[in-house]
């Protein structure tokens, strides 16, 4: 995980090993998934790195807000690493636990004490999707894409059920879950996951404003209110984790989650071997 200094969601052109880096920006901090030529998806290096940061962000006082974003515009974060998912030759418990890594991330959100942003410039897709979702807000360019395609490939979004949850009404996630449909910033908004949509070439000077906002609020307050917020609305939440935790395990050893998995990464067409 790297340091720097920079704008809101300043993209440092040079090539970067770090899966995560770390902006500190004065009253706050962003978090950047710098996997840009994967459209910034959810590797276990980048979870354990997001993770890392959002305890650095909690630990630090000055740090009043917190930004997710992603390298680059073409997306935030296109969702989990496929091929690492699909890897047959990996432990499966070994496989289970790094899979409990995104549950472990939205509990670190949610209890944070500080508010949270999602800088959504193009694709928010899956995993990505929940992430958004995961935050208090999201801020999206007019070009933002979300979607939950994972029913495409034999799989249901069992881990980002939560915050999709949280983020809309539940007939409208199931729609976006069981259709898989993609839909823009606009729809977002009147579904209720997006909080502002901004020009794209203003995406950045719509986030300050909206995170100055935030910065400018009593931090002691800011905390005992929002920990009150999610305390009413994760009543229960550690045990819906684990048993979606459980049943995405379960989901991953199906014989039309291993075909849809093999046909994403061969670029071809599923054949489901199951029944109705």
């Amino acid at each position: 995980m790297t340091n720097a200094q920079g704008n809101i969601a300043s993209a440092n052109p040079a090539v970067v090993e770090d899966a995560v880096i770390v902006e500190r920006n004065g009253d706050h901090t962003v978090l950047r998934i710098n996997r840009p030529e994967q459209r910034n998806a959810l590797s276990n290096e980048v979870l354990a790195g997001l993770r890392e940061g959002v305890a650095a962000v909690k630990a630090d006082r000055s740090a009043r807000v917190l930004v997710l974003a992603g390298t680059g515009d073409e997306a935030f974060c296109a969702g989990g690493n496929l091929r690492q998912m699909g890897d047959a030759s990996s432990d499966a418990y070994e496989a289970h636990r790094g899979r409990s890594q995104l549950a472990a991330l939205f509990r670190d959100l949610w209890e944070l004490g500080k508010p949270t942003v999602a800088r959504v410039p193009g694709y928010a897709l899956a995993g990505g999707f929940g992430l958004a979702a995961a935050c208090d807000f999201i801020i999206a360019s007019e070009r933002a894409v979300f979607g939950i395609p994972e029913i495409s490939i034999g799989l249901w979004p069992y881990m980002i059920s939560v915050p999709l949850l949280h983020a809309m009404a539940p007939k409208q996630a199931l729609k976006l879950m069981m259709t898989g449909e993609r839909v823009g910033a606009a729809e977002g908004l009147r579904l209720g996951f997006v909080t502002e949509i901004a020009p794209h070439a203003e995406l950045d000077a719509v986030l300050a404003k909206f995170v100055g906002r935030l910065a400018d609020a009593s931090p002691q307050s800011m905390a005992l209110g929002r920990t009150a917020f999610y305390a009413v609305l994760n009543h229960d939440v550690d045990a819906r984790l684990r048993m979606l935790e459980a049943l995405l395990t379960v989901n991953l050893s199906m014989p039309d989650a291993v075909e849809g998995l093999a046909a994403f990464v061969q670029k071809r067409t599923a054949s489901w071997k199951s029944g109705a």
